[in-house]
């Protein structure tokens, strides 16, 4: 069977997937030019992507025998689920293994954007030090104050334990309504007004997108600080960069953007106050390299007509089963 992996993976995943199958994995360092990916789906029995890929309804219709479609992410909304489902191939994805490591990175940008450490390191580097002020880089106090999370599934729970752990008092909203022990739930339009820090945490779907818009914003208490590590369309960015030159917003700190990579002309990219990283949530030696198991397991799962570890696509739910830890 045919394989294409669209990108080079951490760990040995892909040594064992090549003694499965004929794997032909995209060597240069980027996305593979959508001519490419459209050209060698014609003889694929088997994809493996990565969020950045748009396999869209036009790329599953030029792979005639494609049997299987594993993705290495949490999220699907690269990938059109309802053309792959009509085609009856189930979508493989890797949820469950990089919460921990997601809120880490989460609680990490809370933190940088908080007590200003970005603007801390240049300052020093660029040799503006000359000595100790009281009112050098003032940032806010992190514990004690009022953290919101905005979804609370494994990734927001993760994040609400760290919060617990600086005294914070934490506030939820999910979409399910959801409660979770030690979490105040709320309306959304409350838990923007009350919180002190926003974190995001809810996936991108047609519901979530612009979650986060200009009277979103509007609703947050002056000296608010939004973090987001989930998708960047739940966030209107151009209202965000804003809010944070209008001086409303303390600062924010963003791992996803609505385009990635952000183009030279994006306005966050002047936007003050704003510590950027480049879609690092689950980017961790050990993380990386079981989302690679993992979206190999999938894959050689779905060729063989067997139930996959963690299938995305409803239509083949009956296929999912626990992850075995």
């Amino acid at each position: 069977m045919r394989v294409f992996a669209t990108r080079a993976l951490p760990g040995r995943a892909l040594e064992h997937l090549a003694g499965e199958v004929r794997l032909e994995v995209w060597p240069g360092a980027g996305t593979p030019p959508r001519a490419e990916l459209l050209r060698r789906a014609a003889k694929l029995d088997g994809l493996l992507c990565t969020l950045s890929d748009g396999v869209d309804a036009d790329c599953i219709a030029a792979a005639p025998s494609l049997r299987a479609i594993s993705s290495c992410s949490v999220g699907t909304d690269h990938v059109d689920l309802a053309a792959a489902s009509a085609r009856g191939i189930p979508v493989g994805h890797t949820p469950g293994v990089l919460a921990e490591t997601t809120a880490d990175l989460a609680f990490a940008l809370l933190m940088a954007a908080a007590r200003r450490l970005v603007e801390a390191d240049r300052f020093v580097r660029e040799g503006a030090w000359r000595d100790w002020q009281p009112g050098l880089l003032l940032g806010r106090d992190v514990h004690g104050a009022t953290l919101g999370v905005i979804g609370l599934g494994a990734v927001g729970q993760a994040v609400a334990r760290r919060a617990t752990g600086f005294g914070m008092k934490v506030l939820g909203w999910s979409r399910s309504g959801r409660r979770i022990g030690g979490i105040e739930i709320v309306e959304l339009a409350d838990l923007l007004r009350r919180s002190d820090f926003v974190s995001l945490h809810v996936a991108l779907a047609p519901e979530t997108r612009g979650l986060i818009g200009r009277a979103e914003l509007g609703l947050l208490r002056p000296g608010a600080v939004l973090v987001n590590t989930a998708r960047g369309g739940l966030v209107d960015e151009a209202a965000l960069a804003e809010s944070l030159a209008g001086g409303r917003l303390a600062a924010a700190a963003l791992d996803v953007f609505e385009r990635e990579p952000l183009p030279k002309d994006d306005p966050l990219l002047a936007a003050p106050n704003l510590v950027l990283a480049p879609h690092i949530g689950s980017a961790s030696v050990a993380t990386r390299v079981r989302m690679a198991e993992l979206s190999v397991q999938n894959l050689l799962a779905g060729l063989r007509g067997e139930p996959l570890p963690h299938c995305a696509n409803p239509e083949f739910a009956k296929f999912a089963k626990p992850l075995r830890r």
